[in-house]
């Protein structure tokens, strides 16, 4: 499933995915991973993106 509400998020914060993926630690393939949901992260990593981000848990990584 898609992460459309993590890539509205980094693109209103004007982060490209390389800026995001060097903020918390992890390469720009990572993120992109994430946003087109190939990739499941960490607790630990959906944590520091998060923070970047300054959103919560729910508001990135929550399926409704």
């Amino acid at each position: 499933m898609k992460n459309l509400r993590l890539k509205a998020a980094r693109a209103a914060m004007d982060l490209s995915q390389q800026q995001l993926a060097d903020m918390v630690g992890v390469s720009r393939q990572t993120i992109s991973s994430i946003e087109k949901g190939d990739y499941n992260p960490s607790i630990k990593l959906c944590i520091a993106i998060c923070k970047v981000l300054d959103r919560t848990l729910d508001q990135l990584f929550w399926e409704e």
